[in-house]
C-alpha cells in the first residue's frame, strides 16, 4: 500500500512541469469586444474558451479582451464569431441583431458599428472627450443613451473625471448635434448649461448642481429617494443564462418596499435615504443582508449551483436546503453543514440531519449502518457523483472509507429514484459529491483527536495545471489504538482498534468545446481487531483463550466519465460513466471465519436531448452492471456471478417553473432472475409561489447478500440457517427484493420574525412483493427466508426551519415509523426500529463569521427487541428498549481569510446515555447464549474532541 502511494503523490506532484509545457505555444492577442457589465464579461469570457482560448481575460472599463491561444487548437476569427454569436460586438464583426436583443436589459451595450476596428488609428477613426456634468450611474446611463447615433462605434463617461470619450466614423457621426441631445437631456456640456426644465425633471439623486449631490463626482456613497434596479439569472453548469422569475427583493430596514423579479429576471424596488442594506432571496438559499454600496448601479445576481453571488451584491445559501425545482424531493447538505459537526467520515455526516440515521451494526464490530424511511440502509442506493458508491460485499464498512472532509455536499433523494440511475433504489438514493480539483482549495489540511483514543488526519490537495487539465489527490487516515475503551464494564472493546487508510486520486480535462473526461482511482485499506480487551490475536486468535475478531479489508477502485455537450444545441449531450472495482476481506468472529471476494464492473451510457422545445425533454441509454462474488463462511462456498444490461428510457415535461412531470422506464435482463421491468415516476407542482407539492411512485428490486449485511449475526453464537430448498441456485437460493415505493411531500415558505421560514410534511410507503426476511426472533438462530406474507413501512415527517434571529437558525423535526413484516406466519413490528423520533438543530454564527456555534438534540423513542424468552433469565432482555436522548455541541473559531485556520472543539452524547449490556452472555462469549447483535442504543458515553483545519485557497 505504501508503494502505491508515494508513487501516486509523487506522480501528482511531478505533472505540472509536463503538463505546462503547453502552455509555450500559446499566443497573446488582445482586441476589442463591446459590453456593461458583470454579466457580460462572463459571457465574454466563456464564449471565447468554448472557441479554444486558453485564456480569456475581459476589462469593461477598457473594453479590451486579452487572450492567449495555440494556434494548433484555434484561432482568431473562429474566437470572434463565437463571441458575435453570444451577442457581443468584437473588433470587424457585428453580433447579430436577434443575439443583442436577447441580452438582459443591464447588458445592452452602445452597438459597435460595421466594420469597427479598435487597432485603426484614432484620427482615422474619430475620437473625441469633452466635460459633461453629472454625478451617478443614472447619469452614466442617460448621457451615453443621449449621444446613441448612426456612426458612433462607443461612449464612455466617466462620473471621476467628468469626461465622456466618443469613438465615431467623421464621415457620418454629428458631434455637435451630440452635444445638443445631452443638453436637451439635462446635463451641462463643456460649461453650456442644459436646458432648465430638463435639470429640474432629473431625479433628485442627478442634481449635479446641488452641492449635497457634488461628493458623488468623488466617488463617495449617497443614497436619495429613486428606485434600485437589478437583475438575476440562473447560470447551468454550461454556463448558460436564464432570467430566475418570483425571486423576492426587500429592504432590511422596511420589509414592506419589497418587488419581485418579473418573467425576465428583472426588478426595481423604491429606494429612500436611510434604506442601505438589501435582501435578494429564492428558494432553495439562505438570505443575506447585502450592503448596497451605489444604488445608482443596476444590481445583477447570477445563481449557480444554489449558490446566489453577482458584482454589487451576494448572498449566503442555506447549508442545509430543500432544492426547490427538483422534481424529486432532493435534500441538500453543503460542506457548511458538515462543518457543523466533526465529520470524519461519512458515517457522522448525516449527524445533524433529521432525514437520516447512523446507527452501529452491533456491539463489537464497529460496523455502522444508515436508516432511511424506516429501512435499513441496503435498501437506499449510495452513488458517489453518480456512480455506484460502496455496495455488495462492501455496504456494512464502506460509510467509514469516505473522509468527511472529502465531501463537497450530500444530496439526500427520498422515495423512488431516476431510472437513469439504475433500478436497486427502494427507500431513497443518497449521492456524494467529492470535491472538485478545478473548485476546491488548493491545499486542505484536517487534524482531529478525541478522549476515546481516536485520531485522524485527512489531506486535501488540488492543482491546475492548465486550463484544461486539473488534478487533486484526497487522503484520509483513521487511528484507534485505545483498547480499554469499555463504558459497559463487560469486558469487550466498545469499538476495534487498528487503522484505516483511503484515497482518491483524481484528474479532470475539458477541451472548451464541450468536451470533457473525469477519471481517478480510489483505494482503501482497513485492518482492525476487537473483541475482549485483552486478546491478543498472536495467541488468541481462532481459539477459545479469549473471544476476538478482526477485519482484513482491501478495495482498490477505477472510473471514469466522459461527456460531450454539442456546442450548437447545448441541450444536446451524450455521457459514458465508467467503473470498475476489486474488494476483498479476510475476517473472523470468535471461532469462526468469514472471507469474501468481490468483481465489480460498472457501465452507464446516457444521452439527452430536447423535443422540439425545453418544455419536452428526455434523456435515454444503456447500462451493464456485473457482479462476481466468492464468500466463504464456516467452510461453505457461496459463489455467484450476476450481470445484468438494461436500458431506459426518461421524459419530462417542464410547461413552466410550476411543473414537472418525469415518466421512466427501465427493461434489464438478470442472468439469475431473468427479465424484469422498473416503470418510475415523479411530479411537482408549485399552485403559488412558496408552495410546492411532490408525488412519486416506482418500482425498486435488488439482490441480497445476506452475510456482509448482518455482519451482528457474524459475532455471536447463532447458527446461521438459510430456510430453501437449495442454496446454491441463484444468490443463496433465496428470490429478488421486490419493492414499490409510493410518497407523496408538501413544503411551504414564508415570512416568520421578518425572515424567512419553512415547513414541510411527507409520506412515504414502502410495500414489499418478496423480501429476504431475516428472523432474529429465536436467540439460537438467525434463519433467512424469502417473505410469505405482508412487508411494509409507513414514515412520515414534519419539519420546521426558521430564523429567530440575525444569524441564528433553528431546525426541528418529528418522524413517525410504522414498519412491520411477517415472520413465520406473524405480521410483527420490525425490530429495532424506533416508531416516534424527535429532532432539534440549533445553529448560530456571529455577524463576521468568524465564531459559529452547533447545538443538536435527537429524542429515539422505544424500540421492540427480539425475543430473548428462551434464554436463562440472566441473559434475557425485555421486550422495548427505554426512551433515550443524546446532545451533541460544537464551537468553532476561523482565523484568517485567504488562508483560514478554523479550530473547532466539540462534545456528543453529552447526556452519557449508553447501552448497559450491549453484549449478552459477556462472560460467557463462547457459549450458546453469547450474542452482540441486540444493540438498540449507543454503545459508547459521553465523548470530547478537538480539531484543526487549515486551508490554502
Amino acid at each position: 500500500m505504501s508503494f502505491f502511494i508515494k508513487a501516486y503523490i509523487t506522480l501528482f506532484l511531478l505533472l505540472p512541469a509536463s503538463l505546462s509545457i503547453r502552455a509555450q505555444d500559446s499566443t497573446s492577442h488582445l482586441f476589442t469586444v463591446a459590453g456593461n457589465c458583470g454579466m457580460c464579461k462572463s459571457r465574454i469570457e466563456k464564449a471565447a474558451k468554448d472557441a479554444g482560448a486558453e485564456t480569456a481575460v475581459w476589462d469593461a472599463e477598457s473594453q479590451q479582451l486579452r487572450l492567449a491561444v495555440n494556434p494548433k487548437l484555434t484561432d482568431i476569427a473562429t474566437i470572434k464569431k463565437s463571441i458575435a454569436a453570444a451577442g457581443h460586438d468584437v473588433d470587424g464583426l457585428r453580433a447579430d441583431n436577434e443575439a443583442y436583443n436577447a441580452l438582459p436589459e443591464c447588458c445592452l451595450y452602445t452597438r459597435m458599428e460595421p466594420g469597427s476596428d479598435s487597432n485603426v488609428p484614432a484620427t482615422d477613426q474619430g475620437t473625441i472627450s469633452f466635460e459633461v456634468a453629472g454625478v451617478c450611474g443614472m447619469c452614466k446611463s442617460r448621457i451615453e443613451k443621449a449621444v446613441r447615433a448612426d456612426g458612433l462605434k462607443n461612449a464612455r463617461w466617466e462620473a471621476s473625471t467628468q469626461l465622456l470619450t466618443l469613438s465615431f466614423d467623421p464621415a457620418v457621426y454629428d458631434v455637435e448635434a451630440a452635444k445638443a441631445r445631452i443638453l436637451t437631456a439635462g446635463h451641462d456640456v463643456e460649461g453650456r448649461a442644459a436646458d432648465a426644465d430638463a435639470y429640474t425633471k432629473l431625479p433628485a439623486c442627478c442634481h449635479y448642481r446641488d452641492e449635497a449631490n457634488v461628493h458623488k463626482v468623488t466617488g463617495r456613497d449617497h443614497h436619495d429617494d429613486h428606485t434600485v434596479t437589478g437583475v438575476v439569472m440562473q447560470e447551468n453548469n454550461r454556463g448558460e443564462l436564464t432570467p430566475i422569475e418570483s425571486a423576492n427583493v426587500y429592504w432590511v430596514e422596511d420589509a414592506s418596499i419589497q418587488a419581485q423579479t418579473d418573467a425576465s429576471g428583472v426588478f426595481r424596488i423604491d429606494h429612500q435615504e436611510h434604506l442601505k442594506q438589501l435582501v435578494i432571496s429564492y428558494a432553495g438559499h439562505q438570505p443575506d443582508t447585502l450592503a448596497i454600496v451605489d444604488p445608482h448601479e443596476v444590481v445583477v445576481v447570477t445563481a449557480k449551483d444554489n449558490v446566489l453571488a453577482e458584482v454589487t451584491v451576494s448572498a449566503r445559501r442555506r447549508s442545509n436546503y430543500i432544492a426547490a425545482l427538483s422534481p424529486t424531493r432532493l435534500e441538500v447538505l453543503t460542506g457548511q453543514e458538515l462543518f457543523k459537526a466533526a465529520c470524519c467520515d461519512l458515517s457522522e455526516s448525516f449527524e445533524t440531519n433529521a432525514s437520516v440515521d447512523v446507527v452501529s451494526s452491533d456491539a463489537v464490530t464497529g460496523s455502522k449502518q444508515i436508516q432511511m424511511l424506516g429501512l435499513s440502509g441496503i435498501y437506499t442506493q449510495l452513488t458517489v457523483e453518480n456512480l455506484p458508491g460502496p455496495r455488495g460485499l462492501a455496504i456494512p464498512l464502506g460509510l467509514n472509507s469516505i473522509s468527511g472532509t472529502w465531501i463537497e455536499s450530500i444530496q439526500i433523494g427520498k422515495g423512488i429514484g431516476s431510472v437513469v440511475n439504475g433500478f436497486e433504489n427502494i427507500a431513497g438514493q443518497i449521492n456524494v459529491e467529492l470535491k472538485k480539483p478545478e473548485t476546491s482549495d488548493r491545499l486542505f489540511f484536517n487534524a482531529y483527536t478525541n478522549n476515546m483514543g481516536r485520531s485522524d488526519i485527512n489531506l486535501n490537495l488540488s492543482h491546475r495545471f492548465n486550463e484544461r487539465w486539473t488534478g487533486g489527490l484526497l487522503l484520509h487516515d483513521n487511528f484507534m489504538y485505545n483498547k480499554n475503551m469499555n463504558f459497559s464494564n463487560n469486558g469487550f472493546r466498545d469499538v476495534p482498534v487498528g487503522n484505516l487508510f483511503s484515497g482518491v486520486n483524481r484528474w479532470k480535462y475539458e477541451d472548451g468545446k464541450g468536451f470533457v473526461l473525469q477519471f481517478g482511482f480510489k483505494f482503501l485499506s482497513d485492518d482492525r481487531t476487537g473483541g475482549q480487551i485483552d486478546f491478543d490475536p498472536a495467541t488468541d486468535k481462532l481459539t477459545e483463550n479469549r473471544y476476538g475478531l478482526g477485519f482484513d479489508i482491501e478495495r482498490y477502485e477505477v472510473f471514469a466519465k466522459i461527456g460531450y455537450v454539442f456546442p450548437q444545441q447545448t441541450q444536446r449531450s451524450i455521457g459514458l460513466q465508467l467503473s470498475g472495482s476489486a474488494y476483498d476481506q479476510h475476517s473472523y468472529f470468535g471461532l469462526r471465519t468469514y472471507d469474501a471476494r468481490q468483481r465489480n464492473a460498472y457501465a452507464n451510457l446516457i444521452y439527452q436531448d430536447i423535443i422540439g422545445t425545453v418544455v419536452h425533454k428526455y434523456r435515454t441509454g444503456l447500462s451493464m452492471q456485473y457482479d462476481r462474488y466468492d464468500e466463504h463462511y464456516i467452510g461453505q462456498q457461496f459463489a455467484r456471478t450476476e450481470a445484468v444490461p438494461g436500458g431506459f428510457f426518461e421524459y419530462t415535461y417542464s410547461p413552466s417553473e410550476k411543473f414537472d412531470a418525469v415518466l421512466g422506464m427501465r427493461g434489464d435482463y438478470n442472468n439469475l432472475y431473468g427479465w424484469f421491468a422498473t416503470p418510475r415516476a415523479h411530479i411537482r407542482y408549485q399552485p403559488i409561489a412558496g408552495t410546492t407539492f411532490r408525488i412519486s411512485s416506482g418500482r425498486g428490486q435488488r439482490t441480497a447478500n445476506i452475510f456482509a449485511e448482518n455482519t451482528a449475526a457474524l459475532a455471536s453464537s447463532r447458527i446461521v440457517r438459510i430456510a430453501t430448498a437449495n442454496h446454491g441456485e441463484n444468490a443463496y437460493g433465496l428470490k429478488p427484493e421486490i419493492a414499490w415505493n409510493t410518497g407523496i411531500s408538501f413544503d411551504q415558505s414564508f415570512r416568520l420574525f421578518q425572515r424567512e421560514a419553512s415547513f414541510s410534511a411527507e409520506f412515504f410507503r414502502n410495500d414489499f412483493t418478496n423480501q429476504v426476511v431475516v428472523d432474529y426472533e429465536n436467540p439460537r438462530e438467525l434463519v433467512f427466508y424469502n417473505l410469505e406474507g405482508k412487508s411494509y413501512s409507513n414514515s412520515m415527517q414534519t419539519e420546521l426551519r426558521l430564523m429567530p434571529l440575525p444569524h441564528f437558525e433553528a431546525r426541528m423535526a418529528y418522524r413517525f415509523f410504522d414498519v412491520k413484516t411477517t415472520y413465520t406466519n406473524t405480521l410483527m413490528q420490525r425490530p429495532l426500529v424506533a416508531r416516534h423520533r424527535g429532532f432539534l438543530n440549533l445553529g448560530y454564527r456571529t455577524h463576521s463569521g468568524g465564531w459559529h456555534f452547533d447545538y443538536t438534540l435527537n429524542i429515539t423513542g422505544q424500540k421492540r427487541l427480539p425475543s430473548t424468552a428462551a434464554n436463562p433469565i440472566a441473559y434475557q432482555m425485555p421486550e422495548y428498549s427505554q426512551t433515550y436522548t443524546t446532545m451533541n455541541a460544537q464551537i468553532s473559531k476561523t482565523i484568517g481569510k485567504n488562508r483560514p485556520i478554523d479550530l473547532y472543539i466539540g462534545g456528543e452524547n453529552l447526556t452519557d446515555f449508553f447501552q448497559q449490556n450491549p453484549v449478552l452472555a459477556a462472560d460467557q462469549p463462547f457459549s450458546e447464549f453469547f450474542d452482540s447483535s441486540l444493540l438498540w442504543g449507543p454503545i459508547t458515553g459521553r465523548m470530547f474532541y478537538i480539531g484543526v483545519r487549515f486551508s490554502v485557497k
